[in-house]
């Protein structure tokens, strides 16, 4: 896709977004999650330096950190949450916040996990990458059978059913060390699907949308919600 004025015809698009068109997506996500998600984390945009790369020449990634999973409340109310959806709410949400908050919620033996996300771009596959990691409050590295207990049980039923994504384990291409992914061979399908009965479009409103629409999905799998007002923006 080349951004300009111009219009998008989507049966055309291959579902993929240039270097320069994901860190514009990647600006304008973390600036929407801001403005509609205020009272969980935001995302920044970090600009490592790294030998080789010219000065002028822009790169980087979204980076969600410190995220806290609170233990030891999903046996209590959350497998409840079908039949009363005020249990839900006070196992999810503070009490002010908007029932589609971001969370990641979950439960077991009172102990607490944190996670850090990464939003990396691609070049191979022209896409955005989901990296993320687990680790307990003393910095112990969480592995997947304790990450994968973590996450929301639909992410299992999602994870086993889905062929668009999987989670790996491969090098973070920033950090050099290893992180899990949702691996991204599947994401240009998907995207596809998603803008399959959209109308042509002017380019930089795709652009501007793209994050947005991919972490819809992305996001499901380690239970973070988009928010609805960034969904219907």
């Amino acid at each position: 896709m080349v951004l300009e004025s111009g219009m998008l015809s989507i049966s055309s698009w291959g579902g993929s977004i240039s270097a320069n068109e994901f860190r514009i997506a990647a600006l304008a996500f973390a600036d929407k999650w801001e403005k509609c998600n205020s009272s969980f984390s935001h995302w920044s945009w970090v600009s490592p330096k790294r030998l080789g790369v010219a000065a002028d020449n822009v790169e980087g990634y979204l980076c969600l950190q410190n995220v806290l999973i609170l233990k030891g409340t999903k046996d209590n109310c959350c497998d409840e949450a079908s039949t009363d959806k005020s249990k839900e709410e006070t196992c999810f949400h503070n009490e002010d916040d908007p029932i589609d908050n971001a969370t990641l919620v979950q439960s077991s033996d009172g102990e607490a996990h944190y996670f850090d996300f990464h939003i990396v771009y691609s070049n191979s596959y022209r896409v955005p990458v989901l990296y993320f990691r687990g680790y307990c409050i003393d910095g112990q590295p969480l592995m997947l059978d304790d990450i994968e207990k973590d996450l929301p049980a639909n992410s299992s039923k999602l994870l086993s059913e889905s062929k668009w994504t999987f989670i790996t384990q491969e090098e973070h291409p920033y950090l050099n060390r290893p992180w899990y992914t949702l691996h991204p061979c599947g994401t240009c399908e998907w995207m596809k699907l998603l803008y399959a009965n959209e109308t042509p479009m002017i380019n930089r409103v795709l652009v501007d949308q793209y994050l947005v629409s991919w972490f819809s999905v992305a996001g499901q799998v380690i239970g973070l919600k988009i928010p609805l007002e960034m969904l219907r923006s």
